[in-house]
């Protein structure tokens, strides 16, 4: 079993700037991958960035340039700083991590953009 434990997120003006972080614990493999998804009212949940265990990072197109992922060895500790931020980048945020074939979610944070 793992558990994600998030902290992070809240309301921010446009133009802004955020950290998402997400503390995993229990029974982690070396080879992994970490990651956020996120889930804005009446749309279905999309992913917004990941890091593998081996340091190899990825992103949605439409935080490129905006979003970074980072990872902390060897707490399995993954943030996500979040600048110039849009009122369309309103929604929960999930951290997630895939693990020995088996996926994992944690409790999700909200983060709201006002123009």
């Amino acid at each position: 079993q793992v558990q994600l434990v998030e902290s992070g997120g809240g309301l921010v003006q446009a133009g802004g700037s955020l950290r998402l972080s997400c503390a995993a614990s229990g029974s982690i493999f070396r080879i992994n991958v970490m990651g956020w998804y996120r889930q804005a009212p009446g749309k279905q949940r999309e992913l917004v960035a990941t890091v593998t265990s081996s340091g190899i990072r990825d992103y949605a197109d439409s935080v490129k340039g905006r979003f970074t992922i980072s990872r902390e060895w060897p707490r399995n500790t993954v943030h996500l700083q979040m600048n110039s931020l849009k009122p369309e980048d309103t929604a929960v945020y999930y951290c997630h991590m895939s693990n020995n074939g088996l996926g994992y979610w944690g409790q999700g944070t909200q983060v709201t953009v006002s123009s």
